[in-house]
C-alpha cells in the first residue's frame, strides 16, 4: 500500500461514504474532502468534516499508519496543530494534540471498494513489459481518450512556454530574437540542437538584423560563430565567407566562448550542419520580422510558405567547404517544415497567447491535428498496442503521457489509470 493511493481514495472519494466513523465509533460525515496540498504541510487543506454532531473545518493528514505521525515528527511541527482528522490505513497508536486531546482517526481499511483495491494491485504491482496499464491499453475508449490527449498536448505546451519565457527573459523581452534561437536549436535537430542554440546565444540579434539584408553575411555570421570557418579551405565562397566574418567579428566584438562546435558524423548529408545553418540564414534574407509574420499565419499552407527556403547557390553542389557533389537544390522539405511547427511555431504562439492573456487554444488543437503523426520509438510502441497516434497532437500527448506519467508511474494523475482503478471505461 502507497500513501498516494490512500490520497487519491480520499480526494476522488472513493470509498464507501455511509456509516463512516471514527477508530472510536464517532459518526463521520464529508462535507468537503479539502484542497489537496502536493507541497510540505497537512496533506488537504480546509477540509469540511462533520463527526459527531461537531463540524469541524481545518486540516487533514493521510498516513498508512497512524504511528507515522510520530515517525515524521508531526507533533514537532506546529504546521500540523491544525489538523481535524487523521486518515489512516492502519490504527497503531493514538496521536495527539498539543493540548493532549486525541485527534480523531479515520480508518480507511474497511470503506475501500474491493474491486478499487484489486485494480490497483493490478495496475502497480503487475510486471509488464513497458507500461502499467499495458493488457489494457488496447480496449480504451477512443473518444474519451482523445480529450485525454488534448490535455496532456496542452500539459505539454505549458512547460515548453516555461522554457520560452526563459529565452524571452535572457533576449529582453524580444520575440523575434527568441523565436531565431528557437529555430536555430531545432534546425540543429537532436545531434546539433545544443551545439546551434550556443550559436545563437552569442549573436545578439540586432547584429542579425543588420546583416540579414545580405545573404553573404548573415551566412559568413551563422558559420562563423559556429566555428564552421575553421581551419582555412582554400576555396573562393569559403574565402568569402572568412574574409566577411572577420569584418563582423571586429565590427560587432563577437565571441564564441561556450560554443558547441557541430558534429557531421553519422548525419545524412542533408542534414549537415552546413546545409541547415545555409537554410536559416536564408529564411532570415527571406523574411523580416519572421515572428511577426508567424504569429499571424492562421494556416499550415501560411507557415509552409514562409518556410520555402533553400541554401545558396554554392551549396547546391556541396555538402562540405571541401567537396563537391551532384547538382540539386536543398529546400527545406515538409516534414522538416512540420517538426519545426511542432517544436518551434505551435510552442511560440502558444507563450505568446499566454504572455498577452489570451487562454484561447482551439486553433492551436487544431492546427496540430492537422499535421501526420510524429514516428519514434515511443509512439511507435504505443501504436503497436493499439493504433492511437493518427496526428501530432496525439503523438505529442504520447510523448507527454510515456515521460511524464507512464515513467514516473504517476498512473493515479493519469486519466487511463483513474479510470482503470474506477473500473470505469476510458
Amino acid at each position: 500500500m502507497q500513501e498516494d493511493f490512500l490520497h487519491y481514495i480520499w480526494n476522488h472519494k472513493t470509498i464507501d461514504l455511509e456509516d463512516l466513523k471514527t477508530s472510536d465509533g464517532e459518526s463521520v460525515t464529508i462535507i468537503a474532502t479539502g484542497a489537496h496540498n502536493e507541497n510540505a504541510g497537512p496533506d488537504f487543506f480546509n477540509a469540511h468534516i462533520r463527526i459527531g454532531t461537531q463540524l469541524w473545518a481545518g486540516n487533514l493528514e493521510i498516513h498508512i499508519k497512524s504511528s507515522d505521525w510520530y515517525s515524521h515528527n508531526h507533533e514537532q511541527d506546529s504546521a500540523y496543530d491544525n489538523v481535524i482528522l487523521h486518515v489512516v490505513w492502519e490504527h497503531d497508536t493514538e496521536v495527539f494534540r498539543k493540548d493532549n486531546s486525541v485527534i480523531p482517526t479515520l480508518i480507511l481499511k474497511p470503506y475501500i471498494p474491493k474491486a478499487a483495491l484489486a485494480n490497483y494491485s493490478t495496475l502497480f504491482h503487475t510486471k509488464h513489459q513497458w507500461i502499467n496499464c499495458e493488457p489494457k491499453f488496447p480496449f480504451l475508449d477512443a473518444f474519451k481518450l482523445q480529450n485525454w490527449f488534448e490535455r496532456l498536448f496542452i500539459e505539454r505546451l505549458e512547460r515548453k512556454a516555461l522554457e520560452v519565457f526563459a529565452l524571452l527573459e535572457a533576449s529582453k523581452n524580444d520575440w523575434e530574437a527568441v523565436l531565431f534561437k528557437m529555430l536555430a536549436k531545432n534546425f540543429g535537430l537532436k545531434v546539433n540542437g545544443d551545439a546551434f542554440l550556443s550559436m545563437a546565444e552569442t549573436i545578439d540579434f540586432a547584429i542579425l538584423r543588420k546583416t540579414q539584408h545580405n545573404p553573404l553575411q548573415i551566412e559568413a555570421l551563422l558559420f562563423g560563430q559556429s566555428q564552421l570557418l575553421e581551419p582555412v579551405v582554400e576555396e573562393g565562397y569559403y574565402k568569402s565567407l572568412k574574409y566577411e566574418y572577420d569584418f563582423l567579428k571586429q565590427k560587432f566584438s563577437l565571441e564564441t566562448t561556450g560554443v558547441i562546435k557541430p558534429l557531421f558524423f553519422r548525419l545524412r548529408p542533408h542534414n549537415f550542419p552546413t546545409i541547415r545553418l545555409s537554410q536559416l540564414a536564408n529564411l532570415y534574407h527571406n523574411h523580416q520580422n519572421v515572428f511577426s509574420k508567424l504569429i499571424a499565419a492562421q494556416s499550415l499552407a501560411e507557415i509552409y510558405t514562409i518556410f520555402e527556403v533553400q541554401t545558396s547557390a554554392f551549396w547546391e553542389s556541396h555538402y562540405t567547404f571541401s567537396n563537391t557533389s551532384k547538382t540539386l537544390k536543398k529546400a527545406l522539405s515538409k516534414a522538416f517544415i512540420e517538426l519545426l511547427i511542432i517544436n518551434t511555431i505551435i510552442p511560440i504562439k502558444f507563450a505568446y497567447a499566454k504572455y498577452k492573456g489570451q487562454t484561447e487554444v482551439t486553433a492551436l488543437l487544431e492546427l496540430i491535428a492537422k499535421i501526420p503523426s510524429e514516428k519514434n520509438t515511443i509512439v511507435d510502441t504505443f501504436n503497436s498496442l493499439e493504433k492511437v497516434s493518427k496526428n501530432a497532437l496525439a503523438s505529442q500527448a504520447l510523448l507527454q503521457l510515456k515521460t511524464e506519467y507512464c515513467d514516473k508511474r504517476k498512473c493515479l494523475k493519469c486519466a487511463i489509470g483513474n479510470a482503470l482503478i474506477r473500473n470505469k471505461t476510458l
